[in-house]
């Protein structure tokens, strides 16, 4: 009696163990799982099937037919259900999210060893000579001293006699619109930038067309201008680098693009309030044709802390009195027009590309664009007032 007693319950004990573990190892899942449900724990549980191994199934025997067949499959309760659902989702969620986590740095590691890549190329590749240093003339320029000052003033004056006695004696020069340049530059608000672009047809175009301002203004270190210079070109020796120095003349490295030291120390200048003039045309246009603008003009604008009062002009005729041709010599009874353009007011424009978060080098490119667009209208006016004067 006792044998077959224990040979019962040794028949029964597997499904009893199964039923038991199965409901056991639901109930944790049931319980743990919504407080766990960001953890890498639970992502792992998610995963895992909970089936009975086969070492678990019932066994066939003598005494019941339907453990011949597999177990039918029991029906799933809705809380259940949900519980299924929500375990599959969460594995597809954080699965999802561990492969978004990894495609991201792994793009974020290809763009940065891109841009490394491209800003070493560019710089090998743009083969920049430098004939002499340059570092040097920065600080000075944003920490001028009061000997600088000093000096400035001497150098300014002598150069704005010069200029003022070529162009206004020596040759025949007339000015249109001259009040809109001398509004802007004596009676713009305090704080306010002013930046100035004109053609460059001469290297005598600056200073040349300020000597057609006032004594005031063109023989005064504060009021007179920030001008970028040509590094290869006004820079090449200690004395030259000196002189353009005291002059206000910033040195640009032409072939470094916009993010070089002479776009952020005129940003600097804006900033301060101050006068800045740019030649955007970015070279002396010896075949005076209809060159693409530069951006470096556009990030100056952009990226002053206050919106800068924009003053195109164009000229013709200053090629005449310095020719860009040996022997570099000035001339006498030359013509020269100098024509002002309307002030442009970008300040809604650029809060525009702003507020709307265009990328910079497209607000870059659409703030040069407006510029391009008004010197075609002078270009084309100041072309006819010329001519008239034959």
């Amino acid at each position: 009696m006792l044998m077959a007693i224990c040979a019962n319950l040794r028949r029964i004990r597997p499904d009893q163990v199964n039923l038991t573990a199965t409901r056991s190892l639901w109930h944790w899942h049931r319980q743990h799982l919504p407080r766990n449900i960001y953890g890498q724990h639970v992502y792992k549980l998610g995963a895992r099937l909970y089936v009975q191994a086969p070492e678990a199934r019932p066994l066939p025997d003598d005494r019941s037919s339907p453990g011949l067949q597999p177990p039918p499959p029991q029906p799933q309760m809705p809380q259940q259900r949900d519980q299924s659902q929500q375990t599959e989702s969460l594995h597809v969620n954080l699965s999802s999210h561990s492969i978004r986590q990894s495609t991201e740095k792994e793009l974020k590691q290809q763009e940065s060893s891109s841009q490394s890549k491209d800003s070493t190329s560019s710089n090998m590749s743009s083969g920049v000579e430098i004939p002499y240093p340059i570092d040097w003339i920065f600080p000075r320029l944003r920490n001028p001293s009061k000997l600088w000052f000093i000096t400035s003033q001497f150098v300014i004056t002598l150069v704005g006699l010069i200029s003022k006695f070529v162009l206004v004696l020596m040759n025949k020069t007339k000015v249109h619109n001259k009040e809109r340049l001398m509004k802007a530059v004596a009676k713009r608000p305090k704080g306010i930038p002013l930046v100035t672009v004109s053609n460059h047809y001469s290297c005598f175009d600056d200073p040349g067309i300020w000597g057609t301002l006032p004594i005031r203004y063109v023989c005064n270190t504060f009021r007179i201008r920030w001008s970028m210079a040509a590094h290869d070109i006004c820079f090449t020796k200690k004395m030259h680098a000196m002189f353009f120095m005291y002059g206000k003349c910033i040195p640009v490295v032409r072939g470094h693009g916009v993010y070089q030291e002479a776009i952020n120390l005129c940003i600097e200048k804006c900033a301060l309030g101050h006068w800045v003039h740019v030649f955007p045309e970015g070279k002396v246009n010896m075949e005076k044709e209809d060159l693409r603008l530069k951006w470096g003009v556009g990030r100056i604008i952009y990226e002053s802390p206050r919106i800068p009062i924009i003053v195109p002009m164009w000229h013709e005729g200053m090629d005449s009195v310095l020719p860009n041709v040996e022997p570099y010599k000035l001339h006498w009874g030359k013509k020269v027009t100098i024509n002002i353009g309307e002030p442009l007011d970008l300040s809604a424009f650029v809060q525009g590309l702003k507020d709307t978060r265009v990328p910079e080098p497209v607000a870059r490119k659409l703030i040069t664009d407006k510029i391009q667009d008004a010197f075609r209208v002078l270009r084309s006016e100041t072309e006819r007032l010329h001519g008239e004067r034959a």
